[in-house]
């Protein structure tokens, strides 16, 4: 399918942010959207990976960038630099994802009422903090993110579906969290699902990974069968 790219440029807070948009170009009217909140590396070639990937699917991809002027870190510790004030104002990053949620449905390629979002890693907390913010979203999907609910802020009635996809031996996520995420989704009256990939580490989606020591490992079979599972959720969402 051919597909258009660009750039969008849209702002929270006098700084400037830069999405990466795929569309497809043949189209009927308008289609739905799903938004990508990036790794804690920052919106890269991976995130603008998945937009045209969701472009061939028929709908509106956008690498969404929550760290301003499309900064990426160059190694762990800046990585961490930039991720973790974001980790420590979840109110500040709910309102750059939103910012960025409504950049995309106001595009006039995009079915505003049908639209989702997917993360990974970092970016899998930042679709379930879409979700617990009481965004009108059909759904959200998580890929081997961190689940910890944020505190300190309102969590209002969950609207959007959920999918969470998890490695069973993920070193960030624990046994205990995955409870507490059932247990809140439950709480929350959503309709949520999990998928634990049994002897699957973290990263397991991206190519990159391929240390077992530090926890972060591709899965071939993994990664198959998440982004399989995401195209069945959006398929019954968006229908």
């Amino acid at each position: 399918m051919p597909i258009a790219t660009r750039t969008l440029d849209y702002r929270h807070g006098g700084i400037r942010f830069e999405g990466f948009l795929a569309v497809p170009e043949e189209r009927r009217g308008r289609v739905p959207a799903v938004v990508i909140a990036h790794t804690w590396a920052g919106r890269g070639d991976f995130e603008c990976g998945k937009a045209r990937a969701l472009a061939e699917l028929g709908y509106v991809g956008c690498a969404l960038d929550l760290y301003g002027e499309a900064r990426r870190g160059a190694d762990p510790e800046e990585n961490r630099s930039l991720m973790q004030p974001l980790l420590d104002d979840r109110g500040l990053l709910r309102a750059r994802l939103l910012a960025g949620l409504e950049a995309v449905r106001a595009l006039p390629e995009v079915d505003g009422d049908r639209v989702g979002a997917i993360g990974f890693c970092f970016g899998g907390l930042c679709a379930l903090d879409l979700a617990r913010s009481g965004a009108d979203l059909r759904g959200v999907v998580s890929f081997h993110g961190l689940l910890d609910p944020p505190g300190g802020i309102d969590l209002p009635p969950i609207r959007a579906a959920v999918l969470v996809l998890n490695g069973n031996v993920d070193p960030w996520v624990k046994p205990e969290q995955v409870g507490a995420l059932g247990r809140e989704l439950t709480a929350a009256s959503a309709d949520w699902q999990l998928h634990d990939y049994g002897g699957v580490y973290h990263a397991f989606t991206n190519p990159a990974a391929n240390s077992r020591e530090s926890g972060a490992l591709y899965d071939a079979r993994a990664d198959r069968r998440s982004w399989r599972s995401m195209c069945n959720f959006f398929e019954e969402l968006f229908a």
